[in-house]
């Protein structure tokens, strides 16, 4: 590992004396230009498709130039310290690959989160392995190695099935349960209506129901030997509605930290604490599910406040640049996701293109801190944010 993230930007200029430019891009703008090129038309619109006329998807990016932060001169940055201590497990840095259903279909190989669990080995960044994946979440965490992940729960209605999701991430070696609240049911998505394309439908990203023995006990047949019949059991148990009641029985299948995404108002982080839950991540899934909200940024000081520092705080929505994630550390967060970016870094290099965008974020956090004067993710929480305009 480097000796610091922003010393990226020295092997980049170092290269080019050499006559050697990027492979992949360091900007967001011409990454998702390149993506899109290189990425199917139905594989493109579910990774960038948001729910309605993605006013909220849209504002989720936007927003975080409402935000404003006063840099501090005549300090010593010359080292700094990004790392972090969250949920049983010692992070580099606050970065992490926030879980995508669709990550097994963007590298060409059909195996996408294999490649960034590889990318978490190769570059230190946690990553949170979705319930909807092309390679079982046993091959998924061994390939992270050395690097803390975890997994993200779409509780399943059938209890012995949901159960058993979770005994397995647990054996497997995750660190903790993300447990997604606002997905029982899909959100409106006309990219995806106008084309009538619904990945799981055709098969896709359903091994960790496939392989599950709970859910094979549903089935008359093998998925291998009767794939229809595979998915429209899927669609039998997918999505339970979950409420302040089930904490418990969750809790209950479980002895991981407990994190529940979709977390975006102060009473239900102070209610989801006292109720015992382990970690709040604040998200409004993209602006996928969910169209006429508020930017999930301009939603994270409240709750950060709600919660005061008794159990961390994960975010995303919006993330698109290290500034984005010196801004949401600055407001209340310990963990920040980063989506679509990631995504487009696997179809464009696979795990190596991946770990370029994630180097490539870091060390934009990095330098931003280094010229800003703030050392530590405990000074620029210091420093904070402030709100521009009205």
């Amino acid at each position: 590992m480097m000796g610091h993230y922003g010393d990226f930007q020295n092997e980049i200029y170092g290269a080019g004396l050499a006559g050697i430019i990027p492979q992949w891009p360091v900007d967001f703008a011409t990454l998702k230009a390149r993506a899109e090129a290189a990425m199917s038309p139905s594989l493109l619109n579910y990774v960038q498709g948001g729910c309605g006329d993605e006013h909220t998807q849209d504002s989720n990016v936007s927003a975080f130039h409402h935000w404003g932060m006063v840099p501090r001169m005549l300090v010593d940055t010359t080292t700094r310290d990004l790392s972090v201590a969250a949920l049983g497990m010692n992070l580099a840095s606050p970065l992490f690959m926030a879980p995508i259903g669709v990550t097994g279909l963007c590298t060409q190989d059909g195996h996408g989160d294999l490649a960034a669990a590889r990318a978490s080995a190769a570059s230190g960044v946690s990553f949170c392995a979705s319930t909807l994946a092309n390679d079982p979440l046993e091959a998924v965490h061994k390939a992270c190695g050395a690097t803390p992940a975890m997994f993200q729960l779409y509780t399943p209605r059938n209890p012995d099935v949901a159960a058993s999701l979770c005994q397995r991430a647990e054996a497997a070696g995750y660190k903790a349960l993300v447990v997604t609240l606002d997905t029982w049911v899909t959100g409106w998505r006309p990219r995806d209506l106008n084309a009538s394309n619904f990945p799981q439908l055709r098969g896709h990203v359903l091994q960790n129901y496939f392989v599950d023995p709970e859910f094979r006990k549903l089935l008359p047949q093998p998925p291998e030997a009767d794939p229809r019949a595979a998915v429209a059991a899927w669609m039998g148990v997918f999505g339970k509605v979950l409420t302040w009641d089930d904490l418990a029985w969750l809790r209950g299948l479980t002895k991981l930290p407990i994190v529940l995404k979709g977390i975006c108002h102060a009473d239900d982080a102070r209610r989801a604490i006292d109720l015992g839950v382990d970690g709040i991540y604040v998200s409004n899934h993209g602006g996928r599910q969910a169209n006429g909200g508020i930017a999930a940024i301009d939603m994270l000081p409240a709750v950060a406040g709600a919660v005061a520092g008794r159990v961390p705080v994960l975010f995303d929505s919006g993330i698109r640049s290290g500034s984005d994630v010196v801004k949401a550390v600055a407001l209340g967060a310990d963990l920040v996701g980063l989506g679509r970016p990631y995504s487009y870094g696997l179809a464009l290099g696979g795990t190596a293109g991946c770990v370029h965008v994630l180097r490539s974020i870091l060390a934009e956090a990095d330098l931003l801190m280094a010229v800003n004067g703030w050392p530590t993710l405990k000074a620029v929480r210091e420093a904070g944010a402030q709100r521009l305009g009205g």
